[in-house]
């Protein structure tokens, strides 16, 4: 990958890039609009300074989203999807609200780019956060980029590609004191602290046994696709794209509609499949709240893998180690429409109807069940008969609740000197132990992990899809 052709790289402006550094480690870095104010000063109503890079797509929430702020710049490397999104043709999202963003924040001057680079170089000195909303390979050069230069990054889930981005990041933000926060949603509700408090209270006994399933990705992409075949014809890029920049530090291949805009996430060299796009949300409020650290060990059962694309389904199978007061926990993860047996707690019932039934975990205790949805929005403690015997003797409320969006706690965090609710120092080791069941799947064999190393024990194969090589001048700083 290193010998690819790519754009040359760009030389930061050695001034901006010092004057960020500056700022240091451990120190938090003030909005622009109130750089001059001390942190007990601070403007709570003050406007942050904000780019964001993958503007159409999963960028349409946070661009709507983000009107309060001072958007100054956006980025997107497909105009053409750009454009599109701001009509009615799109049959998705809100286009119309997001043509009234858009508008808002070029009647204020904020500048369009296509490639990152040259944004950060004009513009590193002025901004305060960056949201980053591309396909997954390019997360981590783009928010590492941001880091280097001081600036608060929010980053969609999965955080990263790769288990040693994940570790990368969460050290840089750490050392440079950045308020840092990835789009797992649930995250902010209530719902996932209720999860917490319950089991930390010991609502429903001792857990030794966690199921997760979705739904993907059969009702949004395929996977199990092999590589699509262009020795006889090569589809023409859109309008509007620009395919060198989607690839970024990607392998270089021709343009398909397979992988751009939207079906990327079933390739390992841009996605991480359906564990790795939906994980990140549905094991969220189990994994938090059972305290896991690293899995010991996981181990995937697939349909056939191809090494393209990820399967169609998965059973991937991880086992954690005991932690303070709480028993090792086997986790299992289900894609494609698989389901978990149902528990001899609920015997006789059905838990996967309605929403449960696309997307849910069952979070399963000696004495009764947690049940959540895909952002634990939605949270019961099953059997019902159960939950009418506890409902009187519930915790109290220990955590902090959210006010507002998961974007919005984001920017209420860089306000308010403080760290986000889902800050890198958590995302980090979550994407980690999401990514190291991707691999399971794509090596197809029992993986024992250790966790204080970051690596495989004895498994050099394994070990190698841990990381990747980046070509030059995709990482600034």
């Amino acid at each position: 990958m290193k010998n690819q052709s790519i754009p040359s790289p760009l030389n930061m402006n050695r001034r901006s890039f010092v004057k960020k550094s500056a700022l240091g480690a451990g120190v938090m870095v003030l909005p622009s609009v109130v750089a001059g104010q001390s942190t007990t000063e601070t403007s709570p109503n003050s406007k942050l300074n904000i780019a964001i890079i993958g503007v159409a797509g999963k960028g349409m929430g946070p661009t709507i989203e983000s009107v309060a702020e001072n958007v100054i710049a956006l980025c997107d490397v497909d105009k053409g999807k750009v454009a599109e999104s701001r009509t009615p043709k799109l049959k998705w999202g809100n286009p119309e609200r997001f043509d009234q963003a858009l508008k808002t924040y070029e009647s204020r001057g904020a500048k369009w780019y296509q490639d990152y680079r040259i944004m950060f170089e004009e513009l590193s000195d002025k901004l305060d956060a960056v949201i980053i909303s591309t396909p997954d390979h390019m997360h981590f050069p783009i928010a590492m980029s941001a880091i280097n230069l001081g600036i608060h990054v929010y980053c969609e889930k999965p955080l990263t590609h790769t288990v040693s981005e994940a570790r990368l990041l969460a050290t840089a933000a750490k050392k440079k004191g950045l308020v840092t926060q990835m789009g797992n949603q649930g995250h902010s509700n209530s719902g996932t602290r209720l999860v917490k408090e319950w089991i930390e209270a010991g609502v429903i006994g001792p857990v030794r046994e966690v199921h997760s399933w979705t739904d993907r990705p059969a009702r949004f992409w395929q996977q199990g696709l092999a590589q699509p075949d262009h020795s006889k014809f090569i589809p023409v890029v859109p309008e509007g794209l620009d395919w060198e920049l989607w690839q970024g530090v990607a392998p270089r291949r021709p343009y398909d509609p397979a992988y751009a805009p939207f079906r990327w996430r079933a390739y390992v060299d841009y996605g991480c499949g359906s564990l790795g796009d939906m994980a990140c949300h549905i094991m969220d409020s189990a994994y938090w709240g059972l305290n896991l650290t690293s899995p010991t060990s996981i181990e995937a059962v697939t349909t056939s893998m191809n090494g393209f694309t990820f399967p169609v389904s998965s059973m991937v199978t991880y086992q954690f180690p005991k932690r303070p007061n709480m028993p090792a926990v086997t986790y299992k993860w289900y894609d494609g429409d698989l389901r978990p047996t149902i528990p001899h707690l609920l015997k006789g019932t059905n838990p996967f109807t309605g929403e449960y039934h696309k997307n849910g975990s069952l979070i399963i205790g000696e004495e009764a069940i947690i049940l959540t949805d895909t952002y634990s929005k939605v949270v019961k403690i099953l059997p019902q008969s159960k939950f009418m015997e506890l409902r009187r003797s519930l915790p109290p409320k220990t955590l902090r609740r959210v006010k507002g969006s998961h974007l919005n706690e984001f920017y209420s965090a860089i306000r308010e000197n403080r760290k986000a609710s889902s800050d890198f120092s958590y995302a980090a080791p979550f994407t980690e132990t999401v990514l190291l069941g991707t691999i399971a799947q794509r090596t197809g064999r029992k993986l024992d992990f250790d966790g204080a190393a970051g690596k495989f024990i004895d498994d050099e194969e394994a070990n190698n899809l841990l990381k990747k090589d980046y070509p030059n001048g995709w990482i600034l700083g």
